[in-house]
C-alpha cells in the first residue's frame, strides 16, 4: 500500500485559477467552535455507483436506450441528478433537450430511492474512523451533490446515524459544489467557520470548492473522479480511512 501523500501546496486544482483560491486561514480552531470535518459522500464514505447504475440502466432500458457499464456510470457520478442523467444520454444516443431532462430526472428519482440502499456499501473502516474523530471532538457533517432527503435516508440505512451534526444536499442550498457557497452555506448552518473546518472527498468539485472556501482537502485515494486523483491539487490523498487521523495531524488538526 502506498504511504500518505502529504500536503502539496504547490498544486492547484485543476480549472482553479490562482485569483479563485482562497488563501487557507489559520489551521487552529476558532474558541468554542470545535473542529469540523465536512464529507461528501458518494465515492468517499460509501460506495454507492451498483445502486446509481441500476437505477440508471432501468431509465435508459424504458426509454430504449443501451445500457451502460458500471465503469461509465463512475465517471458520471458527482456533478448531482441532472448531470449525471444529461450524462448517461448523451453517452447512449444523445442528451435530451432541456424540456425533457426535467421528466427524466422526475422519473429517476422514484427508481432510484426504491433500491438505493441494495447495494449501496460504506468504504471499510469510515464509520470506525468517524466514530473515533467524534469520540475525539470533531464535528461531522456531509456535504453531497446527491438531494438531502435520499443522502439522510442513506445515512440512516446505513450506520452512520448519530455521526453528523447536518446533511447538506445538492438541493440544500442554492449553490452546489464546485461553488464554495455549498461549504459555507452548511458551515453556517453548523455556527462553524472556515477556519476551523476540513473538507473530505473523492474528486475535483470537492477539491474545488474546498480551496475557493479556504478550506484544505483530503482526498480518499478510492472514488468515482473524471480527473487522475494525483492532478486533483488536493492537500493531502489518503489510501484508506486508517490514514485519515494521520491526514488531519498533518495538516495541523487533531
Amino acid at each position: 500500500m502506498k504511504k500518505m501523500d502529504h500536503r502539496r501546496p504547490e498544486r492547484r486544482p485543476t480549472g482553479a485559477p490562482p485569483s479563485e483560491r482562497a488563501p487557507h486561514p489559520a489551521r487552529a480552531a476558532q474558541p468554542g467552535g470545535g473542529q469540523v470535518l465536512l464529507c461528501d459522500l458518494d465515492g468517499t464514505l460509501i460506495d454507492s455507483a451498483p445502486d446509481l447504475a441500476a437505477a440508471v440502466g432501468e431509465l435508459l432500458a424504458r426509454q430504449g436506450r443501451p445500457p451502460l457499464t458500471l465503469e461509465a456510470i463512475k465517471t458520471m457520478i458527482g456533478d448531482g441528478v441532472p448531470k449525471l442523467i444529461e450524462r448517461a444520454f448523451a453517452a447512449t444516443g444523445g442528451a435530451p433537450p432541456a424540456e425533457e431532462l426535467a421528466a427524466l430526472v422526475s422519473g429517476y428519482m422514484p427508481l432510484y430511492e426504491s433500491r438505493m440502499t441494495e447495494l449501496t456499501r460504506p468504504y471499510p473502516g469510515a464509520i470506525e474512523a468517524l466514530r473515533a474523530l467524534k469520540r475525539a471532538g470533531w464535528r461531522l457533517a456531509v456535504c453531497t451533490n446527491k438531494p438531502e432527503a435520499p443522502a439522510q435516508a442513506i445515512v440512516a440505512a446505513l450506520g452512520f446515524d448519530g455521526l453528523f451534526e447536518a446533511v447538506a444536499g445538492g438541493d440544500s442550498f442554492p449553490v452546489k459544489k464546485p461553488d464554495p457557497g455549498h461549504l459555507l452555506g452548511l458551515l453556517g448552518r453548523m455556527g462553524a467557520v472556515p477556519a476551523a473546518a476540513v473538507m473530505l472527498g473523492d474528486s475535483q468539485n470537492d477539491v474545488l470548492a474546498a480551496t475557493r472556501a479556504g478550506l484544505p482537502a483530503i482526498v480518499v485515494a478510492h472514488g468515482y473522479r473524471r480527473v487522475p486523483v494525483q492532478e486533483l491539487g488536493a492537500d493531502v490523498v489518503i489510501e484508506s480511512f486508517s490514514e485519515l487521523p494521520g491526514a488531519l495531524a498533518a495538516l495541523g488538526r487533531r
